[in-house]
């Protein structure tokens, strides 16, 4: 273990490999994506090496994650892509010194409105009340970035609504208060609460033209494709915009829990049907849109040179 990588984690006392190590991880507010991947990665986890004792803590979500990673007060934490590609290339602020753990999941990022609403493209949309998200959720970002793309200012263009929760967007649709909501990822509870609603859903992306905008401006970001029946009575795919999360660490996490975490993570999709919310959090995937091989953890790339991912 490094010399320097044991603040935060506490080690039980007993014989080395009934040793635990806890770790605390940021997700978000309640009634989001995060909390919800949040669970299934402690279970997931918890399955594969009990000794790993993963607490997840709700936060405000991405833009809080950051700032308390550097600060040590979190262990790991789950950070959306946009806000990733700002703290370690240093848009607005220092560079950050974070590592990633794993690659979490692809976000398609869409509005989402009733099913009898008369709203059916992004231009129907301005001037509208827009629920944008939790005021830290990486999410509001996206949607930042991809309206900019077109020319528009989410915080001008439209009446915007931020939300201290994560889940208060939907009831806010499906009463009036607002014309859409923002949103993204698979399984995405608001985007799942709006569809199982008795109103319906319809969801609203970028058209292709609109994509090829998007991404001429930002090319960070990538083309991403809602797969058919994601969602109750979605039956055609949504080609979108949008962008990799991360599972990050803080400055000095151990080697060892990154690379048991790495391992438990891997042995769960050896194992096969590992819960939806992992689906996509693969060590092959996360090799593939790291935002360079530099940025892994190191105990991470010890784990992947050990199964031939890395050389």
């Amino acid at each position: 273990m490094q010399a320097g990588g044991a603040a935060g984690l506490l080690l039980a006392a007993g014989p080395a490999r009934a040793q635990t190590m806890k770790i605390r991880l940021g997700t978000a507010t309640p009634g989001g994506g995060f909390p919800v991947y949040g669970a299934a990665f402690v279970e997931g986890v918890r399955r594969f090496d009990p000794t790993l004792q993963i607490e997840a803590i709700n936060t405000r979500g991405s833009t809080e994650n950051v700032p308390m990673l550097e600060a040590g007060t979190l262990d790991i934490a789950l950070v959306q892509g946009e806000v990733v590609h700002e703290s370690l290339q240093g848009i607005g602020r220092a560079p950050a010194d974070l590592r990633v753990l794993t690659a979490m999941y692809p976000t398609a990022g869409m509005f989402v409105v009733r099913a009898d609403s008369p709203y059916r493209t992004i231009a129907d949309l301005r001037g509208q009340s827009i629920a944008w998200g939790a005021g830290g959720s990486g999410l509001v970002i996206l949607g930042r970035y991809a309206m900019d793309g077109l020319g528009l200012d989410a915080a001008k263009d439209f009446r915007p609504i931020y939300l201290e929760r994560a889940g208060d967007g939907p009831a806010m649709v499906l009463d009036g208060r607002v014309a859409a909501l923002w949103g993204g990822g698979n399984g995405w509870p608001g985007f799942v609460t709006m569809a199982n609603s008795r109103d319906g859903a319809r969801f609203i992306a970028p058209d292709a033209g609109e994509i090829r905008r998007i991404l001429a401006r930002h090319p960070f970001l990538k083309p991403v494709t809602q797969a058919a029946g994601s969602f109750t009575g979605q039956t055609t795919a949504i080609p979108s915009i949008g962008s990799w999360s991360f599972v990050l660490a803080r400055p000095g996490l151990d080697d060892a829990a990154g690379y048991l975490i790495a391992k438990a993570l891997h042995a769960l999709h050896q194992a096969g049907n590992p819960p939806p919310q992992l689906v996509d959090t693969t060590a092959a995937n996360t090799v593939a849109v790291v935002p360079g091989r530099e940025r892994l953890h190191p105990g991470v790339a010890r784990f992947y040179r050990e199964i031939g991912l890395l050389t």
